[in-house]
């Protein structure tokens, strides 16, 4: 965005009801609506609504007319935004009542954030304050504020800075974030509060949490359903970092053959949780099946199942003897604190059916005691499985760039959740709006084999129209799981991603394609701008490796965002390792949505390096004014032209430390990590008719 400041609405009720990232969604679809009319009326709003997030699978056009005609009889009236929004308001109402309420995401990964249920759990809340009490109680900057108190607001005061959210996602994936790069002064200026949000949120997105619907200032402002749902899906990526074959190859006990071995590296953590937590109670005699961490586990009988097979010694008949489900639960966790499982829940949220809270509790059984033998024969199939680094690496790259996307399936296995095409379809409708006809695609779960290549064919084909190179690459190669060709293939579409959004801010060059050499020509002349001498020959260029171009280069985009105090020359492997892990998390602070690993800048993997130059030139014409100037004999001047002409239109200034802190609040208030998606993608799939399932 070239613009930092937000959408302000008159009304603080109305516009606490909204985050600034829905706020600027719903405007840009009304001015648009408004440019085109002229005017915007109540006649304009049920085609404009229909379409919208929330409204368009539950209401149809005639019906949304209708409930606007009870308020606005007259269709010719002109309608303001504030109207809009309330009006949009109670459409969502209208479908809450409709569809039977809010339905409950069993997978907080994947919980989107509503506009009109603003409520927090007071239980969860007081689960996470303890979480982090225990974890973070030694850190040198937040011992001070620690203990936090749960029944206070100290939890979002404190997480106001940005450093509590930083330091937690460090805890759940160590290393995430390069701790230097962190801003902890006592007394933040609003503009390193914003890098610090900034960072967190592009961090966050690192270690696959779901940020689409939260901005900085959803976090400098603290609100509370944001924060925690933040701090909730940061917790569970650290309580279920362990379910997977590589981190417990015991999980193989849970299958019979090597077969079975492939369906379990496909499933999401929380359902080889479940997996593991039936495979238990199986032993131990009970009857039924567990299938989710809610309403299957209120009586609390599963858990004393559960932990009567796995700690014996702790067990008393008494836990399944008595009737009253409180009295259970109560036992239940009695029989866990002997286990030194910390508490992550009351007896109350057990016969609630608390979702996140029994998710959590069974996580952390698993971690303390998981049951599960050391000398089992079926280690041997995790043992024998290809461990190839790249692939590994670029796997992880592609997944995480995949979940910042925001679409509406959550990739936990590449490999295996593309098979059938739909994720694919998904990211090609953001990255190419339009492009997919979701009336010839067919939605999971998918029964017969030919609909999934049906799908996949509908992938090559759109690849094939962004002029991807497919020679040998058909449909039924990804249904087969051929990794290597499904690799090539997301990383063209990586690549074309990146190169359209930096196409779309070159309005002076009226639509020319932008290339690679496009954006090595760009580094190169911003870092000799700077007065620096080093230099990219290629993005394979083994001298990247001590990463001082890439710091050289932050610093030419945002002179104060580098300590050059901190960087070392580069000169071993250590040395560049610091540089590297300062390098991603600078760009993180500074805007840019990255998932490469220290290693890739080590290496000097030539894609990760293309994506990260990309993501950086990306930022810095964002802060340009768009050019009105005739196109340019060649790239190379159309980029110095870029940097170089301001004359026209003052430039979007870089506010100082020093700067008079209202005015620094009203530029960095909304600067959001979330530009990778064009507005215009949400209502594509609507418009070309999704489909709601397999026919």
């Amino acid at each position: 965005m070239s613009s930092f400041v937000g959408v302000l609405v008159s009304d603080p009720w109305l516009q606490s009801q909204f985050t600034q990232v829905e706020l600027r969604g719903l405007k840009s679809k009304f001015l648009l609506t408004k440019r085109e009319k002229g005017q915007v009326t109540v006649g304009d709003l049920p085609p404009l609504m229909v379409k919208l997030k929330g409204l368009n699978e539950v209401l149809t056009e005639g019906e949304i007319s209708a409930i606007l005609a009870e308020s606005y009889p007259d269709t010719g009236q002109e309608i303001e935004f504030e109207n809009f929004l309330r009006a949009y308001l109670d459409m969502q109402g209208r479908t809450a009542a409709k569809s039977g309420g809010t339905k409950t995401s069993s997978s907080f990964l994947k919980a989107s954030t509503t506009t009109l249920l603003h409520t927090i759990s007071e239980s969860e809340k007081a689960s996470y304050v303890a979480h982090i009490n225990s974890y973070l109680r030694e850190d040198p900057f937040l011992k001070k504020y620690l203990p936090l108190d749960p029944g206070s607001n100290d939890l979002f005061n404190l997480a106001k800075d940005g450093v509590l959210l930083c330091k937690l996602i460090n805890v759940a994936v160590p290393g995430t974030i390069d701790e230097r790069a962190i801003n902890t002064k006592r007394m933040l200026n609003p503009w390193e509060r914003n890098e610090n949000h900034t960072l967190c949120l592009n961090s966050a997105k690192a270690i696959g949490c779901t940020v689409v619907n939260i901005g900085t200032q959803d976090l400098v402002e603290a609100r509370p359903h944001l924060v925690l749902g933040l701090i909730s899906q940061i917790i569970k990526i650290q309580l279920l970092a362990d379910l997977n074959l590589k981190k417990t190859p015991q999980l193989v006990e849970l299958v019979d053959d090597s077969k079975d071995v492939e369906e379990l590296l496909s499933l999401a953590p929380e359902k080889m949780l479940l997996k593991w937590m039936n495979h238990h109670l199986k032993k131990a005699g009970y009857k039924k099946t567990i299938t989710n961490f809610s309403s299957d586990v209120k009586d609390g009988e599963a858990y004393a199942y559960l932990l009567n097979v796995l700690a014996p010694e702790h067990c008393t008949p008494a836990t399944l003897d008595t009737k009253d489900p409180s009295e259970r639960a109560k036992m239940v966790l009695e029989h866990a604190e002997k286990m030194d499982c910390k508490r992550y829940l009351t007896p109350k949220d057990i016969v609630d059916g608390s979702t996140n809270l029994n998710l959590a509790f069974v996580a952390q059984i698993f971690h303390h005691r998981n049951g599960l033998s050391t000398d089992n024969k079926g280690v041997s199939f995790a043992e024998m499985m290809p461990d190839d680094v790249q692939v590994s690496r670029e796997e992880r790259a592609f997944r995480l760039w995949i979940n910042s996307l925001g679409i509406s399936t959550y990739v936990n296995n590449l490999f295996e959740d593309v098979r059938n095409g739909w994720v694919l379809l998904e990211v090609l409708d953001k990255v190419s709006p339009g492009s997919v006809s979701w009336k010839q695609a067919t939605k999971p779960p998918i029964k017969m084999p030919f609909r999934k290549v049906e799908n996949c064919n509908q992938v090559i084909r759109i690849g094939k129209e962004l002029k991807f190179s497919l020679v040998n690459l058909a449909g039924n190669d990804i249904v087969q799981g051929n990794k290597k060709l499904i690799l090539a293939f997301l990383w063209q579409l990586m690549r074309s991603s990146i190169l359209q959004l930096l196409k779309n801010l070159r309005c002076h060059s009226q639509g020319k394609e932008m290339t690679d050499a496009d954006i090595l020509n760009w580094a190169n002349r911003k870092v000799k701008i700077a007065g620096r001498t080093s230099q990219m020959e290629s993005f394979k260029d083994k001298n990247l490796s001590n990463g001082i171009f890439f710091l050289e280069l932050l610093s030419a985009v945002e002179p104060r965002v580098v300590n050059w105090n901190l960087v070392t020359k580069g000169e071993n492997d250590e040395e560049k390792k610091l540089n590297a892990t300062y390098i991603i998390s600078v760009a993180r602070k500074l805007g840019c949505s990255i998932f490469l690993l220290p290693e890739d800048i080590m290496e000097v993997n030539q894609k990760m390096i293309l994506i990260l130059t990309a993501s950086i030139m990306y930022w810095s014409l964002q802060q340009q004014p768009a050019e009105t100037t005739e196109p340019t004999e060649t790239a190379e001047t159309a980029a110095e032209q870029t940097e170089l002409s301001t004359e026209d239109t003052p430039r979007e200034s870089t506010p100082s430390p020093d700067e008079d802190e209202n005015v620094v609040a009203e530029r960095v208030s909304n600067l959001t990590v979330d530009d990778t998606i064009s507005v215009t993608s949400e209502t594509s799939q609507a418009e070309n008719g999704k489909p709601s399932g397999e026919e």
